[in-house]
């Protein structure tokens, strides 16, 4: 599916996956738009884009639509792109989700870039009461109807980039096929080296990196653990992970050091660029990195202190 193209103003595109849309070496990951207001959260996306990172990626759970909260921040802002990190494939029929696609691109193109995933068992099942025997068979099915649906409002001039939340060689495979690439979630950079290896060296890798700005081994562990207790517990982590040398008992009592330790980069400035730098040298062409703070005010200050390792280097 993955095409050679450009962004409408000719500009190449600046990640190794020519998708046309820019999106620079790194960016960011948050969930934290879903507790400030949709102004703040503009403000905070306006300072990202100032600071120089490329992307931000917004999840979809129980919060804001996230084609609605792009369109708002695109709108505040000038170059940065929006990511969706992921679209649940289960909220929406997909020719609703190309539409969605298609519409936001039309308006800003170049400027946002759908990531889709068929998200977890409980969200799927319990929060939206949709069945969930074959995730991966449905997001093959899904990509194919979407490739198809009809839109008939005016349209891109190019057909839009998508990726796809992939942890297992299944879907890694199915987002090098029929996607442009693939956005891995809580993972290490063996996982990054894994992947690279299954897409080939043309779809976009796109991993996210989780980060506390915390010099103190225990602050930064207590930290990690607040923000993974919701994960460690779905299966789809946890086989992933069990795959680079995790077991049973890395999963208890809120994940021991050595999870924290693989999953998390913890440190100064430099230990969290390094993180980052291990995932680009195994392969990724985007890092997207969520900061991880004990009250999500603190968020637009870690992008801040963390500008210069990241973005100068």
């Amino acid at each position: 599916m993955a095409e050679n193209s450009q962004t409408e103003q000719g500009n190449p595109v600046d990640t190794g996956a020519d998708i046309g849309v820019d999106i620079g070496r790194v960016g960011l990951w948050t969930g934290a738009f879903n507790d400030v207001s949709s102004a703040e959260a503009r403000r905070w996306a306006a300072e990202a884009e100032e600071l120089g990172y490329g992307a931000i990626w917004i999840p979809e759970t129980v919060g804001r639509d996230p084609f609605i909260l792009s369109t708002l921040i695109l709108e505040a802002t000038e170059s940065i792109v929006m990511a969706t990190g992921i679209a649940n494939i289960y909220a929406r029929d997909a020719m609703t989700m190309s539409a969605g696609q298609k519409t936001i691109w039309e308006a800003f193109p170049g400027r946002f870039l759908l990531g889709l995933g068929v998200s977890h068992h409980t969200l799927v099942s319990w929060v939206r009461k949709h069945e969930y025997s074959k995730p991966y068979s449905h997001m093959v099915e899904y990509l194919a109807f979407m490739s198809k649906a009809l839109y008939l409002a005016p349209g891109p001039e190019q057909r839009p980039p998508t990726v796809l939340a992939a942890l297992g060689p299944k879907m890694l495979k199915l987002a090098a096929e029929s996607a442009d690439g693939a956005h891995p979630y809580l993972t290490t950079p063996e996982h990054t080296a894994a992947a690279r290896e299954i897409l080939g060296p043309d779809p976009l890798l796109a991993p996210e990196q989780m980060v506390v700005l915390e010099t103190d081994p225990a602050a930064a562990r207590e930290i990690a653990r607040k923000h993974l207790k919701v994960y460690l517990s779905l299966p789809n982590y946890q086989n992933n992970l069990k795959r680079y040398g995790l077991d049973d008992s890395d999963f208890e009592d809120g994940g021991s050091d050595r999870l924290i330790d693989a999953v998390i980069a913890w440190g100064d400035e430099a230990a969290i660029a390094a993180r980052v730098a291990e995932h680009h040298a195994a392969g990724a062409d985007h890092v997207c990195v969520q900061a991880l703070c004990a009250e999500s005010a603190e968020t637009p200050g870690v992008w801040r202190r963390l500008a210069p390792a990241l973005l100068e280097g």
